[in-house]
């Protein structure tokens, strides 16, 4: 009898605000326990990482995981409410989601009918769309890190492997279970982040609709070259429409794979779509960011100083009055309708709110600053937009380059890094008005070799089958850089 009571003793002193309970299992870096929050009573569910036993990679790879959870509100993703280090052990309390995960879900009910695969579906590529906006790649999409609660609600878990996403810049890292990794990951090539989790969505998609995996070998080597020629079956049972889905996502070529947008307007995918999952990422994130009156007034009722709450809150800051917040914040918003767990006080709200973002996208693709309340970003690039098909596309662009004396290494099937050098120029001896990096010699003035211009060049998949071919410098003078663009985009054919 004395030794449970010592135990639960030592877990009061290690974590005063949390009960630790049993085990829920065991993660890559650490246990995953449930436990409970004192003062409300809410379960969570506490990662137990020791710091002592990660390598430092393995403690990178957790310190981004905390970032991004802590940056992200959303409902079809996990939320975490605090992290807690004492002495060599660092606690990760995150949401408590009761009904396990989607692999043990598929597992005990096998292929699941396609109208429930289909809600499922619909939630996860809400949660993706939304990592994606705020440039997070998951790179660890499978259906163990797709947790449920008891209300069928999906959301993803497990950020370990997760980094952000640079415009004009790919990943490396190779990462991931094989069975749900993209070809490119699998061929060790650089590769968007983006493009790797839309093909494990189709895998995944796949598993819910057919019970069992598109590739799946005895042996590692098969199964690598099963996935890298994309070869996989359709079960009959499939609709055409859910056929034509899977088919466009779990495409090899990363360049022609269906992109999340596309995913959304699909005919499959649109089919009884609920209207709170047509929400914009954009709006979510904008609403999430707004206090919930009913939920701040009952954690002030619990003795927190209404003017601490507000201002942590605020900030985003993390303390004992922000993690009671959210804990009851959650509870509230599952036993709430969609309206509420999405932001919106009514359905007709949000019909208000989704027609003038609609209005708004129109606005901002022909080129007029919409007088709005909610903020976007413009990027300038430099480069051109086309329908011509993407292979075609690059050889003229490799063509144009070998003319311009421009040397590249190929770092992916459409990205290279470039480098120019200008040709040798001369100019007349004017002690007055010699020209920035350049040194004096018998017959003039010479430029540097620093004046040699590196940048990349790489081809996304944009909107309605068109194709963008983006210049981007690297290093070198800004105005060389833009005369060597201009030297590119002159000679170009493909437009």
């Amino acid at each position: 009898m004395d030794r449970p009571a010592k135990k639960k003793k030592s877990s009061q002193v290690l974590m005063p605000q949390y009960y630790l309970e049993r085990t829920l299992g065991i993660g890559s870096f650490g246990k995953v326990k449930l436990a409970r929050h004192v003062s409300t009573g809410l379960k969570v569910a506490i990662k137990i990482l020791n710091l002592q036993k990660l390598s430092a990679s393995d403690a990178e790879k957790v310190r981004r995981e905390v970032k991004i959870l802590a940056a992200f509100s959303h409902p079809h993703i996990v939320r975490l409410y605090e992290v807690i280090e004492i002495r060599s052990k660092v606690y990760v309390v995150m949401e408590y989601m009761d009904s396990g995960d989607l692999f043990c879900y598929i597992t005990v009910r096998g292929r699941l009918k396609e109208d429930e695969a289909r809600i499922i579906f619909q939630q996860i590529i809400c949660g993706v769309e939304f990592c994606h906006l705020n440039m997070v790649a998951h790179r660890d999409l499978k259906p163990e890190n797709l947790l449920l609660d008891c209300n069928g609600t999906v959301k993803l878990a497990d950020f370990g492997l997760s980094n952000t996403m640079t415009d004009g810049h790919f990943l490396k890292t190779t990462c991931g279970s094989p069975e749900y990794a993209a070809p490119e990951i699998i061929s060790k090539q650089f590769y968007a982040g983006s493009d790797v989790d839309v093909w494990s969505c189709g895998v995944v998609l796949y598993a819910l609709l057919c019970g069992r995996l598109p590739f799946e070998a005895e042996n590692l080597s098969y199964l690598c070259t099963k996935i890298k020629s994309g070869i996989y079956t359709l079960p009959a049972h499939l609709s055409l429409e859910a056929k034509d889905l899977i088919s466009r996502i779990l495409v090899v070529d990363p360049i022609t794979r269906i992109t999340i947008p596309e995913i959304r307007q699909h005919p499959w995918f649109r089919l009884h779509l609920p209207w709170f999952l047509s929400v914009r990422a954009e709006e979510i994130k904008e609403r999430s960011k707004l206090i919930n009156k009913d939920t701040f007034e009952e954690v002030v009722g619990l003795g927190f100083s209404h003017s601490l709450l507000m201002e942590s809150l605020k900030n985003r800051l993390q303390n004992e009055a922000t993690v009671t917040y959210y804990l009851l914040l959650d509870r509230r918003l599952r036993s709430c309708n969609a309206c509420i767990r999405y932001g919106f006080n009514s359905e007709k709200e949000f019909k208000t709110a989704n027609t003038s973002l609609q209005q708004q996208t129109y606005i901002e693709n022909v080129g007029v600053s919409p007088r709005s309340n909610v903020p976007y970003q413009t990027t300038w690039t430099v480069g051109l937009q086309t329908l011509t098909h993407p292979h075609e596309l690059m050889l003229d662009a490799l063509s144009v380059l070998r003319r311009l004396n421009v040397s590249w290494k190929r770092i992916g099937s459409y990205n290279m890094k470039c480098r120019w050098l200008p040709p040798e120029r001369k100019v007349s001896l004017d002690m007055n008005h010699i020209p920035f990096e350049a040194t004096i010699s018998d017959t003039g003035v010479e430029l540097k070799s620093q004046n040699a211009v590196k940048f990349e060049m790489q081809l996304y998949k944009g909107p309605e089958n068109r194709y963008l071919l983006d210049l981007q410098r690297v290093s070198g003078p800004p105005l060389l850089f833009l005369e060597i663009c201009a030297k590119f985009l002159s000679q170009i054919r493909v437009l």
